[in-house]
């Protein structure tokens, strides 16, 4: 009788270390009481891919309700609905939009994956120090990236932002909403509306997309002459571009119709692109949208509202500053996010945990501010003056 080749048994070998190595999982997704929060990370079809799988999701009851999805709905596709907090927050991991609060962070019992925004102007000190006590690898979603280097849920987030700011644009500037009465974009033999847009990035091109497509005409600004090359690129067409010249834009605004500030920073700035003079000098009645309120804004004149107060005027210019737009449209905007997570979920517990899948995953470990309670961020380690450690060389003694 033949002895078997040695080869004849590595298939097997290799099916017995993916099994080792794959994991199952039980997620949580807390209710998010915030009254600018309406998204949820999850939507029911993730859920049942997830349960599938094998894993275990348990959510708070009402969670998705703001953003459409129902209790049975989760139910149905194999969610358990908890009715408190606390069996979510036992959960391996622990999935939410809106930045921890202090309390949340309190009810972690230790040791866990927690995935929200971070907002690193906004992060107190107390919630990062309970989530350092509790020993858990927290993640920024806003700063994961995917194989292409790209931030996928700030992507699709600024998608959202672009499209909607010129559409609440057009809306206030409209008499029924306190605005001169001018529609937003052009007609035969009317002036088109002008519209000035500060950042040449994924919301500024939406922005864009949507002002070009109703007829207005767009100017550009931005710090980086490439970016600009290719804004121009991928709209496929010749536009006013600019770096930033203060007189330049100074004089661009006094006759913009609408101003969209799409530019945002990790870090509060201590200057404006557009200063309250620049402010002063645009015409009565015009927009000013700043989707970059919540990390100190592009605008010197604008201040973060809540979605249900987002208007306030200024100099005669109406200001639009709720902070957190893709909430006006959460059913679109957690079907958006749910893209991101959902197959992020199945490749943390296919690699066997956290761990071994920041060792390879390069944009991954771009997004985490803690690691197993060591601080690692260092924005937030000056903002605090706390020691951060270079998550790198904490991952080679794994």
């Amino acid at each position: 009788m033949n002895e078997p080749s040695r080869s004849a048994f590595m298939p097997r070998e290799e099916l017995i270390e993916k099994a080792v190595g794959r994991r199952q999982m039980s997620v949580g997704m807390p209710h998010d009481f915030h009254d600018d929060e309406k998204r949820i990370a999850l939507t029911p079809e993730a859920v049942k891919i997830l349960t599938d799988a094998g894993h275990e999701v348990y959510m708070e009851t009402g969670a998705g309700v703001n953003a459409g999805f129902t209790d049975m709905e989760y139910s149905e596709n194999g969610a358990i609905v908890a009715g408190t907090s606390q069996q979510i927050y036992t959960c391996d991991i622990i999935i939410k939009i809106a930045p921890f609060t202090r309390e949340e962070a309190a009810m972690l019992k230790g040791g866990q994956i927690v995935i929200s925004f971070m907002n690193a102007a906004t992060l107190g000190e107390e919630t990062l120090s309970q989530l350092m006590r509790k020993r858990v690898t927290a993640l920024a979603s806003e700063r994961i990236k995917d194989s292409d280097g790209l931030f996928p849920v700030v992507e699709s987030m600024s998608e959202i932002s672009g499209i909607t700011s010129v559409l609440l644009a057009s809306e206030y500037l409209s008499t029924t909403s306190g605005g001169k009465g001018v529609m937003l974009g052009g007609v035969t033999g009317v002036t088109p509306t002008e519209v000035v847009i500060i950042g040449a990035n994924t919301a500024g091109e939406f922005a864009a997309r949507a002002a070009l497509g109703l007829g207005a005409i767009v100017r550009v600004f931005d710090s980086s002459v490439r970016r600009l090359r290719d804004f121009q690129n991928m709209l496929g067409q010749r536009l006013y571009t600019s770096t930033f010249h203060p007189q330049v834009l100074k004089k661009a605004l006094k006759s913009a119709d609408v101003l969209i500030g799409a530019l945002s920073t990790d870090i509060l700035m201590p200057w404006f692109y557009v200063t309250e003079e620049m402010v002063q000098g645009m015409k009565r009645g015009s927009v000013i949208v700043d989707l970059s309120v919540d990390t100190g804004g592009c605008v010197e004149t604008a201040e973060p509202r809540a979605i249900k107060d987002p208007i306030y005027e200024k100099h005669g210019v109406i200001h639009y500053s709720a902070w957190n737009l893709p909430s006006r449209v959460p059913k679109t905007a957690s079907i958006a996010l749910s893209n991101v997570f959902r197959p992020l979920m199945q490749e943390i517990a296919d690699a066997g945990g956290i761990t071994p899948m920041l060792k390879f995953n390069n944009g991954l470990r771009d997004g985490v501010y803690v690691y197993n309670g060591i601080l690692t961020n260092e924005v937030l380690g000056h903002k605090f003056g706390i020691l951060s450690k270079d998550i790198n060389l904490l991952l080679a003694a794994f």
